[in-house]
């Protein structure tokens, strides 16, 4: 007797496109990731439930500002500390709005930093070849 191989539930392991549908029942935009996809119809599905919206955002601010904490003791340190602070910016703007123009200012100021650096350190490296030094 030959056994079917093929699995019959290997197409509901993924929502497909017709079922990843908002809670208007329009499909998300076909240029967003299946992931975002996902993501965004679970949050909706969250905010939907007062107490589970509250606990969402609790976990989300608690995780967040612990990371930004933690990369603002690590500044001083050798290490990422910026990049961590950063980090937990990024994930404290994914429900809250000041972390999010916090976070698009200090990026700002990296980058500046980060070009000044490069800047200085051609210059030292071309004092340091200079024949005549």
């Amino acid at each position: 007797m030959a056994q079917n191989t093929e699995n019959p539930r290997a197409s509901e392991a993924r929502p497909t496109q017709q079922y990843a549908t908002n809670m208007q029942g329009e499909s998300p935009p076909t240029e967003d990731g299946y992931f975002r996809q996902v993501g965004r119809l679970t949050r909706q599905a969250i905010a939907k439930n007062p107490k589970a919206d509250r606990a969402y955002r609790t976990t989300v601010g608690v995780v967040g500002g612990g990371a930004t904490a933690l990369g603002v003791v690590m500044m001083p340190l050798p290490g990422p500390g910026a990049l961590v602070a950063i980090g937990g910016l990024s994930i404290l703007a994914t429900e809250f709005k000041t972390p999010a123009k916090v976070r698009d200012v200090s990026i700002k100021g990296l980058k500046a930093a980060t070009a000044k650096a490069k800047e200085l350190n051609e210059k030292r490296k071309a004092a340091s070849t200079d024949p005549g030094n």
